[in-house]
């Protein structure tokens, strides 16, 4: 189309190319045809993305374009810029108009933009730190791929809002840039400017000007590119979860691209990828390209190249457009840290697979001709190829097949990067095509370009640089997508060329021509086979000895291309082709070689080696020459294995006996009833337990799965041998359907390593899962003193420059032997290698430290280190302590040759009694000589004669070497001596992250502060931030501490966890290799509610992890506590008292329950103190061990991606989980544990061996288990002590849920009750009789032990003793006397929002058929005349509660609640509806009442102010509520209690107009309604046997009842409608006989009573006021001569609930929002006074006041009970010294007659018309006798005065009168006070 590449004129005539673009616009098929002037954009270079551009610092690109601007011209031509006109503004950040163009002034500010112009940002030379913001066309900025802007310039400024700028330079000149060089917008405009979620105005990415970044110099003879291709990687996350700009990756990245000419001319770089390349090793052809430029003709060209001529001098660079074009490779070195580039190699192979393993429709089966795969062609190459079939068909292999090996993985790879993810289908799969197969195997080959020599690809590497590559190419499509704003016009998709078939062997060869064949093309014209063939041929002629990795391309034909990848390099076919044996595979294949003697000719090798002879002969020598010098004990005596942990049997002792389980101590047989071994006996022991729990369905039984990583297998699929009968049993037993569906069964997984439990198909909610420890403690410190855990992240901080000893280590001189080896034995496995030149190296090494020197030259420096400092260890201590070396060897046949070989080299050398060799196999206990035990002993005090070690832990100060295998270190707990960690020998060939870093698992340690060293060992490696993530060592854990506490000496102490249940002794050994592997215990315990006792009585103080201060008494019988084998965190939790309530059931392991990690601290018969003086172990405990790693391994470990994190940390999580795509995005270390969950639940999936691959096919939605819970943490930190603190926690949570709090209080005033010997009714009698209930006299005095506080009320001349009265005590100090019970919830107790049970889910709305939001809002409002004005109510009505309500027919408009009538009878119905007031108690509030009902029908209303209405719908959705209107949001009870009765009144008149259309009387209508407080728990009756031989003899028993049995048997009481109120006991647990000989009461009902709303009309609750209004009502009720019965038989329990209610209402200063104590005395003041004002109801001042300072106005009642206060139509709680004396001035009402009474004061408060001067003028009082009116306002009280003709015999002063402390607008009330004349 008439340019030979994008973006730049030919010479061509300008109507050409016009015509030309104007027909490729009208040709294209784009929705949005290309723009007619697309050939006139500038040329599309790099550019540089927003992921890199943001690390740059601005200084560094002004340079940059400097140096750019040198490059064109010798001498830049200076630019003299246009005087500015006079008068205009030429500050510098301010355009002429003078308005300001900083983007820091104007960010918040509203800038209008017009369409299709975009806001960015220009550099002021003048103002390098500041952005000037500009509005400019975005048709003249570039795209993402730096392309299609149009030449020239049309800008506005938003200043002063001029428009039209059509040339750069003016508008230069209007901002004020001040240029001295020729203005360009590629220049001065940097960054785009993008609002952020708070809408201001930021930096977001860079303007990609021509790629400029990434141009260098060209050599003139050059005909490519110089830009290279880096590799990509994610900075975090997907940039599709932002709105915001993508950050810079690594900030701190240098990012010139001029480098020292003297070392190459022009390195291109980016800031973007950190200075650890992906595969990170810094190999020598890293370092700056061997200092040539080979490294130039790298290719960059990832798009169609159809020029090869070399540039124009103009753009210097040149790049074809790509869809890749951003990536380039980073060959920079960090001069910061110039030895962290390193590749970290990696199996491209993580997961197992076989050789031309799969079906049919595998795509390894071949097509077409086939290829013979050479004879000897592994005798001839030292190693089999291993071939990765990529695109396209494979052809068939034969011939000597064995020697090679296929692979599907990369393949899969391919195909998986072909999808697009799910997290991408929002950006629309129309303008964003998945990344070409064409594009995929060049950035392959680029890939294995910058491999290094001992380096292994990774599969992990490949796919994000496919990811990062995709993402790259779509960019632009990406931002516009995230900034979230609106698209003036439709979304272009990107003109970007692909790679085309033709291209792309040119490309791949160009890419691997300067990589010194390392990387080799094929290119193939016809198919594969012929390049296999080629591939072949070269192998046999010894032609791709320097060749790692041979690409063979079948490009020539016009359809999809063909590709495969052969990993050729030995090292690396070794490597893969180990990784692909699963872990069974892998010890078969090392047995096989061990048996059939193929290891021989590796063993005459190494006797070769040494030209002194063989080194058997020379051992045998020495010991001839040193037999009589030496006395040798051969003696060492085999003690018998032990079957049983005995620190494990302590801990289970601990929690049995805690939980209350158990009595005593256990024996071995009682402890192995609670562990359960899997092993073959697993599943009968299983059927056991289950039935268990099948007959006692009210036990809660605690399953807990340690070590839940281990044997995931499904047990329907399984790799392994089925004669295994451990393989999948896990599965068997835990996922068998009666524990799924068991409801008393909760599942607690506990591991270190959770990865493999949280995929896309887990049981477990991430809401059920556990962080162990938590980050946030609430200021508690888990730890003991000074410690602080010492994981992975730690260690890898020690390798870092400024610490002193590195605590991860390889091995150069042990790898380079190894890899000679290799070559030399292709066809040995690796691990037999290692193996033995490792055990050549210690036995070396041992033979010189005994003197033989020459023997050093066969060994390494750091063997020979370990082996010297193991020797010498014990001589340098008196008492012979030594250091532990673990040796770990995974395979267990290769263990016991190594065990073998090394126990007869120190025999050899008479080393017997210096250190002990150890054979950790999982099948046998810990067996050493007798000499070590009875040193043992001696150091541990221990006088036991049979004793023998159980742990490795009580290896305490042992010389020895540990060889430890299994190939599941299962996280055994060593001791503190333990000062080498050597992992030489682990399967580096599995790279998945659970095994990595369960291998280093075993170096965790704590390390504390306290002893202080010459030499600080770790720095700063704990100061890492506690929220984030570091690998599995989980970060959180860090505590808080000091820099200084943090870099003092670390003293190291092996935690207290029981993390592993697998111990170093365990049972039988199994037959095959594998699963010899101890198994993991399942550990079940049974939590049940019984009768609570005291429990362990041992004091935190004695649960110290710390051996210095560990001194144990040896008491036999002795109690042990938990908290022996607990984290310290359990000293800061009250452990002194437990309650048990538990039967534990446990399931053991096939190793012995509660592994020898199940303690930091021996048993108490082992336990010992150190010594103290400075011996070789005492210096190793200062310091956490040093561990030695495979150099691969290392590599990885060490290697970190730019967020900081680990490179182990993006393996694949677990050999039986895959990723689910590989567009996903990178783990970052800024994630806490809980987003590392989600990461792994997203991005992995369960493959088919998996336990949880099928829990996707379970039909439901759901598939989370409700009863499946998650413990993780990293290794050693002290899992095992915080589930057995769980279990103990939630024992006494089990009871504690269980039970309830209820006030137990003897009813007040009994004594002041009149005792009579007349009893209106019999004992039995169960309803009152009417014409004898009439009878009864009212008794005024309160009993109710709630008003203790309250005044009396006299009802006649009383003589009551002064101490008869309590002190007056403080409000706060109230609730905190009051006594209180805890009670057993039976099965009819109301319940709060906590409880759930099936039965009362719908109860509840938790039915599926009412969902949360099907609930309707009603008004309904009645006139109250009393109010002067309409009340409006509003109702909350749910669907599911609608049957209880009448509506208008249509409108649906709420006429009524529906009232049953008198005659009604049901057994299962509650005829009265219940309201329940409630305030500040949404949560505790007992509004549950399903069971308190038994089921049946009621009706329930919860009254509820209009503030609190949204927070009591959330948790009550299935509840009717009543609204308070608004006025009444700071009223208290007595509102709500006014406004049930008078709505219930109304409704009632309502319903008997409604009914009496239908024929039925009024007075048929039901009139009951109760009103319950929200704290009545539970309900009692008692039941009274008459059956005696008198009459008067009676016996009584009381029991819980429901309460659908009592208000049924209340209703059912004949001439009910008679009784205005209707109540009963408050329940006591000290009820005497007295109290109930009288089964009914005319006196005060409180908390629940039944309220016939019509008898009491025209009785009101008091709306005003907050306490006593019940008594109050009581008190008007029956003056009014209504009849008020106590049912004594019946009580109810009221729960103590600290929250809400009268607690809700606070009083404080209005003036001030800081909490003052405000004493009752400041709660009124003198009118007019300048009196601090309180934000408190005037009623509640006046109350309060009068509750505690009323003696100020009744000086003459204080204790002066003959003469009370006269209170008149109300009743106010003057405080308990003084007596009240209630009286109505209502005509016809009920008063005790006052005759002979003298009243010491007059009380009346808000008199009504009813008060009259001639009703006072009735009563006498006391000379001197005080006065109190109040009134609504000071005009009121001068009118009452003069209304009551007061002045009379009352005198008044100015100074007397009074108000609430309250402003007045709150509408305080008024006093006046006097003396009686």
């Amino acid at each position: 189309m008439g340019n030979s590449y994008a973006g730049q004129l030919k010479t061509t005539r300008f109507e050409e190319v016009l015509h030309n673009s104007i027909e490729a616009s009208l040709r294209s098929n784009n929705l949005v045809p290309r723009p007619i002037f697309s050939q006139l954009y500038l040329e599309a270079e790099q550019q540089l993305s927003s992921l890199e551009a943001g690390s740059r610092a601005d200084n560094e690109e002004e340079e940059e374009e400097e140096e750019e601007e040198g490059s064109e011209s010798s001498s830049p031509v200076s630019y003299q810029m246009k005087p500015p006109p006079e008068g205009c503004c030429t500050t510098d950040g301010f355009c002429q108009a003078g308005k300001d163009l900083r983007l820091v002034s104007i960010s918040n500010e509203h800038i209008e933009v017009p369409s299709g112009f975009l806001l960015v940002g220009a550099k002021s030379p003048n103002l390098p730190d500041h952005l000037l913001v500009c509005a400019v066309d975005k048709r003249f900025l570039p795209d993402d791929n730096g392309r299609n802007a149009l030449l020239g310039f049309s800008g506005n400024c938003v200043g002063c809002g001029k428009k039209g700028f059509c040339y750069f330079t003016e508008f230069s000149n209007h901002i004020n840039l001040k240029l001295t060089t020729q203005p360009k917008k590629q220049k001065h405009l940097k960054y785009y400017l993008v609002r952020n979620a708070q809408g201001a105005l930021t930096k977001g990415s860079v303007i990609c000007w021509k790629g400029a970044e990434f141009r260098g110099r060209q050599p003139s003879s050059s005909t490519c590119s110089s830009t290279l291709f880096q590799l990509p990687e994610s900075s975090g996350l997907s940039g599709s979860t932002s709105s915001e700009p993508l950050p810079a990756a690594n900030p701190s990245a240098p990012a010139g691209t001029q480098q020292t000419a003297a070392a190459i001319d022009h390195i291109p770089s980016t800031a973007a990828f950190s200075s650890a390349v992906y595969n990170g090793k810094e190999s020598p052809k890293q370092q700056l390209v061997k200092n040539n430029l080979s490294a130039l003709t790298r290719p960059s060209v990832l798009g169609t190249l159809t020029n090869s001529g070399p540039p124009k001098k103009r753009h210097k660079g040149w790049s074809p457009e790509s869809p890749s074009s951003t990536e380039t490779w980073n060959l920079q070195l960090n001069p910061q840290a110039p030895n962290r580039i390193k590749n970290d190699g990696g199996s491209l192979s993580s997961l197992p697979h076989s050789a031309l393993v799969g079906p049919a429709s595998s795509p390894m089966v071949g097509s077409g001709e086939p290829v013979s795969v050479p004879d000897n062609l592994l005798t001839i190459c030292k190693a089999k190829p291993v071939i990765f079939k990529g695109h396209g068909n494979f052809p068939y292999l034969c011939g000597n097949i064995n020697d090679v090996i296929v692979s599907p993985l990369l393949y899969t790879c391919y195909r998986n990067s072909q999808s697009l993810s799910r997290a991408y289908e929002q950006y629309g799969a129309s303008t964003m095509q998945p990344i070409s197969e064409e594009m995929q195997l060049l950035l392959t080959v680029y890939y294995l370009v910058q491999l290094a020599s001992d380096q292994v690809p990774l599969i992990e590497d490949l796919e994000q640089i496919f990811m990062r590559s995709w993402r790259e190419s779509h960019l632009s499509e990406i931002r516009q997508y995230q900034q979230a704003v609106p698209q003036t016009f439709p979304l272009v998709p990107s003109q970007i060329a692909a790679v085309t078939s033709a291209q792309l062997p040119w490309l791949a060869g160009l890419a691997a021509s300067s990589c010194n064949d390392s990387v080799h093309i094929i290119e193939c014209s016809y198919s594969l086979a012929e390049g296999l063939s080629e591939m072949f041929k070269l192998l046999i002629e010894g032609k791709l000895i320097k060749t790692n990795y041979v690409v063979i391309i079948c490009a020539s034909r016009n359809r999809a291309i063909d590709s495969c990848i052969v990993i050729t390099g030995k090292y690396q076919a070794r490597v893969l082709s180990e990784s692909m044996l699963s872990p069974s595979d892998y010890q078969k294949e090392v047995n096989y070689q061990l048996v059939t003697g193929k290891v021989e000719t590796l063993g005459s090798f190494f006797s070769t080696l040494c030209p002194e002879g063989d080194i058997d002969l020379l051992l045998e020598k020495f010991y001839q020459e040193n037999q009589g010098h030496i006395s040798s004990s051969l003696s060492a005596s085999v003690n018998k294995p032990t079957a049983l942990n005995g620190t494990g049997t302590a801990a289970c002792t601990s929690i049995l006996l805690e939980l209350g389980l158990e009595k005593e101590h256990l024996t071995k047989q009682r402890v192995e009833q609670y562990v359960m071994k899997l092993d073959a006996e697993a599943q009968i022991k299983f059927k056991v337990f289950l039935q268990n729990s099948m007959q006692n369905p009210h036990t809660l039984f605690v399953l807990i799965h340690d070590h839940a990583h281990w044997d995931l297998m499904s047990a329907m699929h399984s790799l392994y041998p089925q004669t295994e009968v451990s393989t999948g049993l896990v599965d068997r037993l835990l996922n068998c359907r009666e524990v799924k569906e068991a409801p008393n069964i909760v599942t607690l997984h506990v591991t270190s390593f959770p990865y493999a439990l949280q995929t896309q198909h887990t049981h477990i909610s991430p809401y059920n899962e556990i962080h162990w420890p938590s980050s946030y403690s609430n200021g508690v410190d888990l730890y003991h003193e000074n410690k602080k855990y010492f994981g992975l992240s730690e260690f890898i901080e020690s390798t870092l420059s400024g610490h002193s000893i590195p605590l991860l280590r390889y091995d150069s001189s042990f790898e380079s032997m190894v890899t000679a080896l290799g070559k030399r034995f292709p066809r040995l496995h690796s691990a037999v290698i290692r193996t033995f030149v490792l055990i050549q190296h210690y036995s070396a090494a041992m033979m010189a430290v005994c003197g033989l020197s020459q023997m050093k030259n066969y060994t390494s420096v750091e063997t020979l280190e370990i082996t010297q400092n193991l020797i010498n260890s014990s001589r340098q201590c008196p008492s012979g302590h030594g250091l532990m070396v673990v040796l770990r060897i995974p395979c267990t046949p290769l263990a016991a040759v190594a065990y073998e070989r090394l126990y007869n080299v120190r025999e050899r050398l008479a080393l017997e009694d210096n250190f002990e060799i150890i054979l950790g196999n999982p099948n046998s206990g810990i067996t050493i000589g007798k000499h070590f035990v009875e040193q043992l002993k001696i150091w541990q005090k221990i006088e036991d004669v049979d004793w023998r070690p159980q742990t490795y832990l009580e290896l305490e100060g042992l010389p020895c070497i540990l060889i430890f295998s299994g190939m599941d270190p299962q996280g055994e707990s060593l001791p503190r001596s333990l000062r080498y960690c050597d992992l030489r020998l682990i399967n580096s060939s599995s790279l998945v992250r659970t095994n990595l870093e369960q291998e280093l698992g075993l170096a965790a340690y704590f390390v504390s502060s306290e002893i202080h060293t010459e030499k600080a060992v770790v720095n700063d490696a704990l100061e890492s931030d506690p929220e984030k993530l570091s690998s599995t060592d989980d970060e959180e854990i860090a505590t808080e501490g000091s820099t200084s506490e943090k870099r003092s000496p670390m003293k190291r102490e092996r935690s207290c966890s029981h993390d592993s249940a697998s111990s170093s002794l365990s049972s039988k050994a199994s037959i095959t290799a594998f699963c010899s592997e101890p198994s993991p215990p399942l550990i079940a315990a049974a939590d049940t509610a019984k009768s609570p006792h005291q429990a362990l009585s041992n004091s935190a103080e004695e649960t110290t992890n710390n051996y210095e201060r560990q001194k144990q008494k040896i008491d036999k019988g002795a109690q042990t506590t938990i908290s022996k084998h607990l984290p310290v965190v359990t000293e800061q939790l009250d452990i002194k008292q437990n309650i048990k309530s538990a039967q534990i059931s446990i399931t053991s392991s096939s190793s012995s329950p509660f592994s020898s990690s199940s303690s930091s601290s021996a048993p108490a018969h082992n336990s010992f103190i150190l010594q103290t003086s400075q011996c070789s172990m005492t210096k190793a405990s200062k310091q956490p061990p040093i561990v030695f790693l495979p150099k691969l391994v290392y590599d990885i470990i060490t290697s970190t991606d730019s967020s900081g994190l680990p490179k182990s940390s993006s393996l694949l999580p677990y050999h039986s989980v895959m990723w689910a795509s590989s567009f996903r995005p990178l783990m970052s270390k800024m994630m806490t544990c809980t987003e590392q969950s989600l990461y792994y639940r997203q991005w992995t999936v369960p493959k088919p061996i998996h336990m949880d691959y099928n829990n996707r096919n379970e039909g439901r939605m759901d598939t989370f288990h409700p009863r499946r819970l998650l413990l993780s943490g990293p290794p050693q930190i002290g899992k095992t002590g915080a589930y057995l603190q769980f279990l103990s926690i939630l024992s006494r949570m089990l009871i504690r849920l269980t039970e309830v709090d209820v006030y137990d209080e003897e009813e007040i005033n009994i004594n002041i009750k009149e005792e009579s010997d007349q009893y209106y009714h019999q004992p039995g009698d169960m309803w009152p009789d009417l014409e004898t209930f009439k009878k009864m006299p009212f008794d005024y005095t309160i009993h109710d032990p709630k008003y203790e506080d309250a005044s009396l009320i006299c009802s006649k001349l009383q003589t009551i003793n002064s101490e008869d009265r309590s002190m007056s005590r403080r409000q706060e100090d109230m609730y905190a006397r009051r006594q209180t019970t805890r009670m057993r919830l039976s099965k009819y107790a109301a319940y709060n929002t906590y409880h759930h049970c099936e039965q009362c889910h719908q109860y509840m709305g938790f039915n599926p058929r009412y969902q949360l939001y099907e609930s309707t809002l009603h008004a309904f409002a009645f006139s109250y005349s009393m109010l002067g004005e309409e009340i409006q109510l509003h109702f909350i009505i749910p669907k599911s509660k609608e049957h209880h309500f009448v509506f208008s027919q249509p409108g649906r408009q709420l006429e009524s609640m529906r009232l049953p009538l008198v005659t009604d009878k049901s057994e299962d119905y509650i005829k009265s509806p219940t309201f329940t007031p409630t305030t500040g108690r949404h949560e505790h509030g007992l509004f549950n009442l399903y069971h308190a009902m038994d089921g049946a029908s009621h009706l329930h209303v919860l009254v509820v102010k209009e503030y609190e209405m949204a927070i009591y719908k959330k948790y009550w959705p299935n509840h009717i509520m009543l609204v308070l209107p608004s006025i009444f949001n700071s009223a208290g009870v007595g509102a709500a209690h006014f406004l049930i009765k008078e709505l219930s009144y109304h409704n009632l008149e309502l319903e008997r107009n409604r009914q009496e259309e239908l024929g039925i009387k009024p007075q048929d209508i039901w009139p009951f309604i109760v009103i319950s407080d929200d704290s009545c728990v539970m309900w009692n009756a008692v039941e009274v046997d008459c059956s005696g031989d008198r009459k008067s003899d009676y016996t009584w028993t009381e029991r819980n009842v429901s309460l659908k049995q009592i208000l049924q048997h209340i209703e059912a009481t004949p001439n009910v409608t008679h009784y205005a109120l209707i109540g009963m006991r408050k329940w006591s647990s000290k009820t005497n006989s007295a109290e109930i000989k009288e089964p009914l009461s005319c006196c005060h009902v409180h908390d629940f009573i039944m309220l016939n709303v019509d008898l009491t009309q025209n009785v009101q609750y008091n709306q005003n006021r907050f306490t006593c209004d019940d008594v109050d009502f009581n008190l008007r009720v029956h003056s009014a001569g209504l009849l008020i019965c106590r049912f004594n038989h019946f009580s109810v329990m009221k729960k103590q609930i600290a929250v809400g209610g009268q607690r809700s209402f606070h009083i404080k200063s209005k003036v001030s929002d800081t909490p003052v104590s405000i004493s009752p005395a400041q709660y009124i003041c003198a009118p007019d006074n300048k009196h601090t004002f309180l934000a408190a109801p005037a009623q509640l001042l006046l109350e309060k006041y009068l509750q505690y300072h009323s003696h100020r106005f009744f000086p003459l009642s204080l204790k002066n009970y003959s003469h009370p206060v006269l209170s008149v139509d109300c009743y106010l709680n003057l405080g308990p010294q003084i007596a009240v004396c209630y009286v109505s001035s209502r005509p016809h009402s009920l008063n005790i007659s006052s005759s002979g009474l003298t009243f010491s004061g007059l009380l009346l408060y808000l008199c009504d018309s009813f008060v009259v001067a001639s009703f006072l003028k009735k009563f006498h009082f006391l000379k001197g006798a005080t006065l109190c009116v109040i009134c609504q306002d000071r005009n009121s009280l001068r009118q009452t005065v003069v209304r009551l003709e007061l002045e009379d015999e009352w005198q008044f002063r100015l100074r007397d009168e009074f108000q609430t402390a309250n402003a007045k607008e709150d509408r305080p009330l008024f006093f006046l006070t006097g003396r009686h004349i």
